[in-house]
């Protein structure tokens, strides 16, 4: 055979095996790469490991385009000094022992076994977990965890395929004699990226957990009213914050058992358990503050002698010692993660306390609010469900501190009112109410007969309306108008009442008056024929000012 043919095959054999090489470790770890981003979510901004892998098609490409480059570079060379390709090839082929060919040739075939088999592993795995995961879903027709559970699942699926793969790499370096210096870093990935799995499994178990529990709860405490858990409706909300709270716990201990396997940043593993320390305040500080309200409610709501005023007092009361109880907790545990970063809290205290007071000096509307709600809690003006009037707000006091009085109006705003701001209280709330009704009649009616007609009405009125004390009675005629004659009437209700006494009293009368056939004066228009042309005059009756005044409350 001719050798320049034969130099020039062994050139072409060489650059296809450095190509297949190249493309087979481009394969293998393109594989991982992939295997890896899918912990990310499609919609996810950045996905690290997607990065990486386009970087490492990147870098293969080079490395491709350099080597063949090489490979070809150093032939010519070879062919340029009259030497023969084949021969420095056979050269060194035949320098290295057979047994070290034969071991090589092994290594890849059970390299290739061992990755045919743990994909086919991988693969048939998959339809186990997703059945297993089918029937958690289905269990007892709960379905407010199927998100949890599927991501539960998912995170088993893709840690199982993952660790598998990269534990067969590993094995396969093994395999292929890499000196131990090399594979012992692989290991650390992979011990690394076991920590990682475990604690997004356990994380992901313990959100499907929550989840389900919180569904079994609902219909647990519908059966059973008295138990312990009828409280767990007040601490629902706090989920979220234990489950976030949770998972950053769990990657901050995951982040101090990584950096333990790793030898020269393993003194950084010690501030993950500060970290831990942190988080764990703020988690029992936020239930020992939902603990510490449903304490005080039951503590100052349990009895069942209270009477109406007494319970309103109490209610009005509750917010003011949660707020106290929740400062105090915030107090504890600022000082709690001070100590944490071992940072004495006295001089920081003491520099709050000056600071306090120059702010107190500067903050006179606030010191006004804080002595006026006092003053207004200790003078009992004006209880949480009284019915009051200020200089800027009508209604049911709904809620009451310190500092700000919330009143919602009949028309359901919600006025927050400073309690510095409030000059003049009206309460229509104590002892009783008078539910005052202004009603016009024709000056041709018959008086008496309209008196009658409104006492009758003012009977039917306490028989109908449970908060209505005495029946209503005609204070008398109030006013000449200009085209009626305006009655006064009063019931006397119970606190806060009057409105919708007033409703049901004019209603009634109304319905009184058209079956007595007694004239309510209204606006009229009358036409007049006169000469054979039309004048149009208008007859107007209108009522008074105050009925409208009357009415608008």
């Amino acid at each position: 055979m001719n050798p320049l043919v034969l130099d020039l095959g062994v050139a072409i054999a060489e650059i296809l095996i450095f190509i297949i090489a190249i493309s087979t470790i481009q394969f293998l770890v393109g594989i991982t790469l992939k295997k890896l981003s899918n912990w990310f979510q499609p919609e996810a901004e950045i996905n690290p490991f997607f990065i990486a892998q386009q970087i490492f098609n990147k870098c293969v490409a080079t490395i491709r385009l350099i080597g063949v480059v090489s490979i070809l570079g150093f032939n010519g060379y070879l062919l340029y000094q009259g030497q023969s390709i084949y021969l420095y090839v056979w050269d060194l082929v035949s320098g290295v022992p057979q047994e070290q060919w034969q071991r090589l040739a092994i290594g890849l075939l059970k390299s290739v076994l061992l990755l045919t088999l743990v994909t086919l592993v991988i693969a048939s795995s998959r339809p186990w977990l997703r059945k297993a995961g089918d029937r958690c879903k289905a269990w007892k027709g709960i379905t407010i965890n199927d998100q949890s559970i599927e991501k539960l699942f998912w995170a088993i699926e893709l840690a199982l395929g993952t660790v598998l793969w990269l534990s067969a790499l590993i094995i396969c370096l093994n395999f292929l004699f890499i000196p131990a210096e090399i594979t012992q870093y692989f290991y650390i990935v992979v011990r690394c990226y076991l920590i990682l799995c475990f604690g997004v499994i356990f994380v992901r178990a313990t959100f499907a957990v929550i989840d389900t529990l919180d569904a079994l709860a609902t219909p647990y405490i519908r059966d059973h009213p008295q138990s312990l858990l009828r409280f767990y409706p007040r601490f629902r909300y706090l989920l979220s914050l234990v489950k976030r709270c949770l998972e950053y716990a769990v990657y901050a201990a995951i982040a101090g058992l990584i950096l333990n396997q790793i030898p020269f940043i393993k003194g950084i593993a010690k501030y993950t358990v500060d970290a831990n320390q942190i988080i764990g305040i703020i988690i029992f500080a936020a239930i020992g503050i939902e603990l510490a309200n449903v304490f005080v409610e039951y503590l100052l709501l349990r009895s069942r002698n209270l009477n109406p005023f007494q319970r309103r007092r109490r209610l009005t009361f509750i917010p003011l010692i949660q707020n106290t109880v929740r400062y105090c907790i915030y107090f504890a545990a600022g000082v709690a993660i001070l100590s944490v970063f071992n940072i004495d809290p006295t001089p920081i205290l003491a520099g709050a306390g000056i600071l306090g007071l120059a702010v107190g000096l500067g903050a006179q509307n606030l010191i006004n609010d804080l002595m006026n709600g006092f003053t207004i809690l200790l003078q009992n003006y004006y209880l949480v469900g009284d019915f009051v009037e200020t200089e800027t707000a009508t209604g049911i006091v709904e809620e009451m501190d310190l500092r700000v009085t919330r009143i919602r109006s009949p028309g359901g705003m919600l006025h927050i009112v400073r309690n510095g701001d409030i000059k003049t209280i009206v309460n229509y709330s104590k002892d009783y109410v008078y539910a005052v009704v202004i009603v016009g009649v024709d000056y041709e009616s018959n008086l008496d007969h309209v008196y009658g007609v409104i006492e009758e009405v003012g009977k039917h009125v306490q028989e109908l309306h449970p908060d209505v004390l005495e029946p209503t009675r005609v204070d008398g005629l109030e006013n000449f108008g200009e085209s009626e004659l305006t009655i006064r009437t009063s019931t006397k209700v119970k606190p806060g009442k009057h409105l919708p006494v007033q409703r049901l009293v004019r209603k009634l009368i109304k319905e009184a008056f058209d079956r007595e056939q007694v004239e309510i004066p209204f606006a009229r228009r009358v036409l007049i024929f006169k000469n054979g042309e039309v004048e149009e005059q208008q007859v107007i009756r209108q009522i008074e000012g105050q009925a409208i005044a009357d009415e608008n409350e």
